[in-house]
């Protein structure tokens, strides 16, 4: 007899099969959206390299002209240059399809949180390779044109070019990651904004060692990486303690909250004594005329003389009624031991 098998392992696979599903179909959707992008710019690829040169060739002496040291370079360097726009322009697309991937297994709460940090990033990294191109490009390529000793002429490789700026696009754009970064350090409680603010020396000194080893060896880059990253290292702090406050102010809303469930004018201690003497004096009163006494509102409260009063003469009339049953056992028993017995 062969075992049956599990319904819930079959659910499981079921489940592991439908993810896969779902993960192929949205890398698909991906690399259809860095298709279109591609096959809509390459027409263009000589204009969009004319584009990216620029910050270049207007400060290399006029009649200056970049070279193509391999055979392949000509085609290949505008190919790869395009694709990489593609990446580039296709970013917020591929990021929804991620986000709509991993969302489904997430909390409310972290999906609150997920969703404008993941936004935020986008518009982050673009205005990192803006400010890479419309600020470093110009100064940087201006320095380095000036400083050529005489009789030499610039004459740049459009590869070696290309994966220069990559390069700073991508440092740049990771570095304006900073508030981002410092904010999460604050949200999962590694640290406080109070802490990052005692290491700012140690970030500056890291920023520079940072942008030396990310963009080329001159101190223009370098500080011109560096200093951004301390401004918005500077802005993470900022908002990481606005976070801070709104999360303080929550949390006492809520127990405000919870304090107000809890009737303040509720009776006090001695109220509730006095109440419990009163409606144990009463005896026979039912319940409904026990309510009353609590609800009047002529009700007032015992003194303290007056409660000692109150409890010593319910105690009194407990150990009355208490003798009176002894008494009424004891007669009892005196009649049936005086009851003649009787024959058979």
């Amino acid at each position: 007899m062969s075992a049956s098998a599990d319904p819930n392992d079959n659910n499981q696979e079921q489940g592991f099969l439908s993810h896969l599903i779902e993960l192929r179909d949205r890398l698909l959707r991906m690399v259809l959206a860095v298709g279109v992008c591609f096959i809509a710019l390459f027409p263009f690829s000589d204009k969009i390299y004319a584009l990216l040169a620029d910050p270049l060739l207007k400060h290399m002496p006029e009649g200056s002209n970049m070279i193509a040291i391999d055979v392949a370079s000509p085609f290949l360097i505008p190919f790869k240059l395009v694709l990489m726009l593609s990446v580039f322009i296709a970013v917020p697309f591929i990021l929804y399809q991620a986000w709509a991937f991993v969302a489904p297994g997430l909390y409310k709460h972290e999906q609150r949180l997920v969703r404008p940090l993941l936004f935020s990033s986008t518009i982050l990294f673009y205005i990192g390779v803006t400010f890479a191109y419309f600020v470093v490009f110009p100064l940087v390529f201006g320095f380095f044109t000036s400083i050529a000793p005489e009789g030499v002429e610039v004459s740049t490789d459009i590869g070696r070019y290309l994966d220069f700026v990559i390069t700073i696009f991508f440092a740049f754009g990771i570095a304006f990651e900073v508030p981002i970064a410092t904010i999460l350090l604050v949200m999962t409680g590694v640290t406080t904004p109070s802490a990052l603010a005692e290491k700012r020396p140690y970030f500056i000194v890291a920023a520079f060692v940072i942008g030396m080893f990310l963009t080329p060896p001159d101190i223009i880059s370098q500080t011109l990486l560096a200093l951004p990253m301390w401004l918005l290292f500077e802005l993470g702090i900022f908002f990481s303690r606005s976070f801070i406050r709104r999360k303080d102010e929550a949390r006492d809303a809520r127990e405000q909250m919870i304090d107000e469930d809890v009737d303040p004018t509720g009776p006090t201690p001695a109220t509730a004594a006095s109440v419990v003497g009163a409606a144990a004096a009463g005896g026979a009163a039912s319940a409904s005329s026990r309510h009353e006494i609590i609800e009047d509102e002529d009700y007032r409260p015992l003194t303290e003389e007056e409660l000692d009063a109150e409890l010593d003469r319910i105690e009194s009339e407990e150990i009355d009624g208490q003798t009176d049953e002894d008494i009424a056992v004891d007669d009892d028993d005196d009649a049936d031991s005086e009851e003649p017995e009787h024959g058979p």
